[in-house]
């Protein structure tokens, strides 16, 4: 039994109750859907809701009460063994082990589906993260958002979301003068000019200029920064993306913040929020008032030379993402950047958007790494790129992964390293190649490949470490839909921390493949099933981490 389906079931029965007049209150007060979850202790059952405490004050009865009527419709459910009232009114659930046990084939079944929910069905959402300036390449900074950031976008698309990853591009400034201006500096064999980037990637990023426009030396300045300048974004902005494709990180969208320049979004932008009645005229600037909407003070919209200002830009970027349909906007954005709360908030009342709805903004702590060595090509930085070659993605993305993006975290290479159980992500990855190693054996040993005509009797599970199992595999689906409500896609790393420990507890307990001459039974054909379930389900949350899930280590 899946939790859907005792979900369903549960609800059904609760309706029935108050249909019956066995409880009286409010419709509205009755759930559309009774949820269960877990207990933390598994003396009190597979599954626990506080659905009676929940209606106590709506039907002015005491908890207890609801509960005991609840209890007996809830005993009398198809594959429910025994239901405990406990404490002020809680409901402790077992399930029948054939209940119980059927979870396993429902997980091979699903296969890679399993997991998905439906908990944001509806909801369309733009998650934009990294965003860094294509002036240089990605470094340490950007590892944490790069990780997180993708592994959120695919646990929201999980719990049913329509989910568009975006990177900004901030390809207009001053910066990119300043960008152009050393590559040219570079190509001309002159030293790197104030306030412009050092580091050997200018240097390869002259050559590779060079070999497309080998005429470049002969042009004046003006003729040929903007030459430059468009030569060396394009083959930064390519590394960028090269680099994101190496950790794994997929976007749907790269936006060009040049072209709401160009394209005149960013006045169109101002005479919006103007018509809203937030703009007003100041000193020869335009402004927009925020501090309407809890800002510290006003922002300059245009300043009184007529140039527009990052803010202006960042107002044109947010109306950008409401035009094209995305109700929810989500900014991931660095330790260093809390003062962008208040102000893209503030935007977002100005559009007639509702602040605490429509814009989310997290901001991820600093992360270090003990032994990193700065990146000989940018000098004064770590590459991702060296990040990736001495780590590998899979530790980095899953390290990145398990922990909160809001508390600082500082990574140890050493222990990412090695191949032992101190290391989450060998751990889990192991399990999973355990999960592969265990289906050769059974192969080899003449067990078969678990498939729909494959016996399978859910009610030979009953070991304790496989109800174990069962209970931990059976959560997954809430902590995706969890991960997704709360934007803490760590809680998917650690669940299935928590499945790898129940899985190698089984394993050392349960056979799969019998010994010597024994004979094949339904229970080593149906602990097959339990094997490749929790196979799956590890394949799916790594998925859903952007880590690869080995069969073999």
């Amino acid at each position: 039994m899946t939790p859907d389906e005792l979900s369903v079931a549960l609800t059904a029965s609760l309706q029935a109750a108050v249909a019956a007049g066995e409880i009286t209150a409010p419709a509205e007060s009755i759930p559309a859907e009774l949820r269960v979850e877990r207990p933390k202790n598994r003396d009190h059952g597979d599954w626990a809701s506080n659905i009676a405490l929940q209606l106590s004050k709506a039907a002015g009865v005491p908890p207890r009460v609801i509960a005991e009527t609840l209890k007996a419709r809830f005993e009398a459910l198809d594959g429910v063994a025994s239901v405990e009232v406990a404490g002020p009114g809680f409901l402790n659930i077992t399930l029948e082990a054939a209940a119980a046990g059927a979870l396993a084939k429902n997980i091979v079944e699903a296969g890679a589906h399993y997991g998905e929910n439906s908990s944001l069905a509806g909801q369309v959402i733009n998650v934009e993260f990294i965003s860094a300036n294509p002036t240089g390449p990605l470094h340490l900074a950007h590892t944490r958002w790069a990780a997180v950031g993708d592994s959120l976008a695919r646990v929201l698309k999980a719990s049913g979301a329509t989910v568009s990853r975006e990177y900004y591009i901030n390809d207009a400034g001053s910066q990119m003068n300043n960008f152009a201006a050393s590559v040219f500096a570079s190509i001309k064999g002159e030293p790197t000019p104030e306030g412009g980037y050092p580091g050997a990637y200018i240097d390869e990023l002259a050559h590779t200029v060079l070999a497309d426009h080998p005429a470049i030396r002969e042009l004046t300045d003006e003729a040929a920064l903007p030459v430059v300048r468009h030569a060396a974004y394009q083959a930064q902005l390519a590394d960028i993306k090269e680099t994101l494709d190496d950790f794994g990180v997929e976007f749907d969208v790269f936006f060009s913040e040049q072209q709401l320049h160009s394209s005149g979004a960013i006045e169109k932008a101002v005479e919006r929020l103007r018509e809203q009645g937030h703009v007003f005229d100041q000193d020869g600037a335009v402004w927009l008032r925020t501090t309407d909407f809890t800002d510290d003070k006003d922002r300059v919209l245009i300043r009184a030379n007529s140039e527009p200002t990052y803010f202006a830009a960042d107002a044109a970027y947010y109306l950008s993402k409401k035009d094209r349909g995305f109700e929810q906007k989500i900014y991931l954005l660095g330790a260093d950047h809390h003062g962008y709360i208040g102000r893209l908030k503030a935007i977002a009342a100005c559009a007639g958007d509702d602040p605490e709805h429509n814009i989310e903004v997290m901001i991820g702590q600093m992360v270090s790494v003990n032994g990193a060595r700065l990146s000989k090509r940018a000098g004064n930085i770590v590459e991702l790129r060296d990040l990736l070659d001495w780590l590998g993605a899979d530790a980095l993305r899953y390290s990145l992964g398990r922990s909160p993006a809001n508390s600082p975290l500082s990574l140890e290479p050493e222990q990412l390293k090695k191949a032992t159980n101190d290391n989450p992500v060998f751990y889990v990855q192991y399990a999973h190649a355990r999960t592969k190693a265990v289906d050769r054996n059974a192969a080899a040993a003449g067990v078969g490949e678990v498939s729909a005509e494959f016996p399978f009797d859910a009610s030979l599970l009953e070991h304790p470490t496989e109800s174990e199992l069962l209970a931990a595999l059976g959560s997954f689906p809430s902590v995706v839909s969890e991960a997704a409500k709360f934007r803490e896609p760590h809680r998917v790393a650690r669940h299935l921390e928590v499945i790898a420990g129940a899985y190698h507890r089984w394993y050392d307990a349960c056979r799969v493949t019998p010994q010597g001459e024994e004979p094949i039974t339904d229970l080593n054909r149906s602990r097959l099933w339990l094997n490749d379930a929790t196979g799956q389900v590890l394949a799916n949350g790594l998925e859903l981490l952007g880590v690869s899930a080995p069969e073999r280590m």
